[in-house]
């Protein structure tokens, strides 16, 4: 879900963010509007690094490669289970 504020209404509810996204988790950013048109979004600061994550990673072909890789196998039924990994040896 994504609450929208212009950005009028964003300035006086900053402040009161964090306390929003942490009483209402399933909103995952919040759109601020100029003139009725999104310029900008705010969202959880852990969102941002997870996105930010994310798109290191697909953005580093060998890794993508991998990971595609990784998913063919998975649904080929190949892949090996965690515990067969040695997961659960440390």
């Amino acid at each position: 879900m994504e609450k929208t504020y212009s950005i009028a209404e964003a300035r006086r509810v900053l402040n009161r963010l964090p306390e929003h996204f942490a009483e209402a988790p399933d909103t995952s950013a919040v759109a601020v509007t100029r003139r009725g048109r999104p310029v900008l979004a705010v969202l959880p600061w852990a969102q941002y690094e997870a996105l930010m994550e994310t798109l290191e990673v697909l953005g580093d072909e060998a890794q993508t490669s991998a990971l595609r890789q990784a998913i063919a196998e998975c649904d080929a039924g190949s892949a090996s289970s965690w515990s067969a990994a040695g997961a659960g040896s440390q």
